[in-house]
């Protein structure tokens, strides 16, 4: 099924409209974005079930972008009406005044030229089996109970187990001088965790589950619970791992936080313009291993990363940026990509109508490869599995890589032994890592389970993933 137009946004369609009109003849481009979203999410544990909606990504207001022949400013509000129009017109030129004679100390003005694009009307909806508003949250809260239960009656080592859902609905219409565009999109994310003791020794594991879609996602978590559990235990035997450069293969998992922190916020076009990416003097250049393709976009795979157009009215991409270890191309908003001279790859994304938009990763991943994972892992000869991401940064500047990985499983002679090694830091120079990429699988996952900020704010959804590579990597 598709998901539905936003009642709203056909009831500020007329407003929108006129007020366009009246924008357009006072300059020379303007644009109107306008977005209904909501977010609901559901979770049981142990000690607490709960039922919230309104969260970081429920937004409804609009966002106003006019060009006056020679400067962009853009005003956020999340009203209109007709009888507001000449009050949101009056707000709108105030902010386009104000950004032609207030310049930050030491900023420099530059002159940007007029938008240029083709004439496009488009209506697009994802597709899903099961609306999660239409099962219900008592039902669902019901199915993340059984899943508690489950994992709770697993092992009397389990201190907790707990299950959770967060779905989205977000509608936008965007108008523009040649461009009317809605889109309709729904994901669905959900996790499991469990937490196991041992004395004063505490561990966690989870599983993370997303798609482009709505509750059918529930039945893909009913088979996580046991092989979590498995792991949590596993886990209270694990060891350090002691310092060194390692020989190892890595989930698509892991393979995903490495794509998403090698050569994610270091390849967005916004951080050339400032002079913070290292990736720009690259360009044409071996940064990998020629095993190595990587693609952004998000017409590319569906996942929570997935839009048919961007915040600024440009239509989804599928943007290779390194192609057989060779550095292409970076991904850009419109803005960055006209003061580059460049085009625009559909990654102008904004945390909200409130916000700024940015250049952001969409559905971020490494083509597959043609070894299988029982070759790689036969051909180790001392060295490990790296297995569930945690956490990551990077620099872009200097293209240093750190992450967390929460535990790794030893390889002696191509076989998996058994022990398990816990927690990990993986660090590295971002090309000598992707470099040492020796063998890949064919099989490409992508999990959209969490979140991307930049600078620790302007919160997207992304996804990330690949095949299971293999590579040397240092880790601590």
């Amino acid at each position: 099924m598709k998901l539905n137009d936003s009642d709203f946004l056909k009831s500020v369609r007329p407003s929108m409209e006129e007020l366009l009109g009246k924008l357009l003849e006072r300059y020379p481009f303007a644009s109107i974005l306008a977005q209904d979203a909501s977010e609901k999410r559901c979770s049981v544990s142990r000690q607490l079930t709960g039922v919230s909606a309104g969260g970081m990504f429920s937004a409804r207001g609009f966002a106003v972008k006019v060009y006056d022949g020679a400067h962009w400013s853009e005003h956020s509000f999340n009203e209109l009406t007709a009888e507001k129009i000449p009050q949101v017109l009056a707000q709108i030129e105030g902010a386009a005044a104000m950004s032609e004679t207030v310049l930050p100390e030491g900023a420099a003005e530059r002159v940007y030229a007029a938008p240029a694009s083709e004439g496009l009307v488009f209506h697009g909806s994802t597709d899903y089996e099961l609306d999660p508003d239409e099962v219900g949250e008592e039902a669902i809260v019901a199915r993340l109970t059984a899943l508690r239960d489950r994992g709770l009656a697993a092992s009397d080592k389990l201190i907790d187990f707990g299950a959770s859902v967060t779905w989205q609905k977000c509608h936008k219409l965007y108008l523009s001088p040649d461009r009317d565009l809605t889109q309709n999109v729904m994901w669905m994310t959900g996790s499991i965790y469990a937490m196991a003791a041992r004395g004063q020794e505490i561990k966690e594991s989870y599983r993370s589950f997303s798609n482009l879609g709505g509750a059918e996602l529930l039945e893909k978590m009913d088979g996580g619970v046991e092989d979590t559990v498995g792991t949590v235990l596993e886990l209270l035997d694990s060891q350090p791992l002691p310092p060194g450069e390692y020989e190892c293969v890595c989930t698509p998992e892991v393979t995903g936080m490495i794509v998403h922190e090698a050569f994610g916020h270091g390849v967005e076009m916004d951080m050339f313009v400032k002079k913070r990416a290292l990736a720009e003097k690259y360009m044409g250049e071996y940064v990998a291993s020629p095993l190595v393709t990587m693609h952004d976009g998000a017409a590319v795979i569906p996942q929570t990363g997935s839009y048919f157009f961007d915040d600024e009215g440009t239509m989804a991409h599928d943007t290779v940026i390194i192609e057989k270890g060779v550095l292409r191309r970076g991904i850009s908003d419109y803005l960055s990509a006209m003061t580059l001279g460049t085009e625009p790859t559909g990654n102008g994304r904004r945390e909200s109508y409130r916000r700024k938009a940015y250049t952001r990763m969409t559905n971020t991943y490494f083509e597959g490869g043609g070894d299988s994972v029982e070759d790689m892992i036969a051909s180790v000869r001392d060295g490990l599995l790296l297995c569930e991401p945690s956490s990551g940064m990077e620099d872009p500047k200097n293209w240093g890589i750190q992450c967390m990985v929460s535990y790794a499983r030893e390889i002696r002679d191509g076989r998996l032994t058994g022990r398990v090694f816990s927690p990990i830091v993986l660090t590295g120079y971002v090309p000598e890592l992707l470099k040492s990429i020796t063998m890949m699988s064919p099989t490409v996952e992508l999990g959209g389970g969490g979140m991307c900020g930049k600078g620790y704010k302007e919160w997207v959804k992304v996804s990330d993933g690949g095949p299971y590579i293999k590579a040397r990597i240092r880790l601590g």
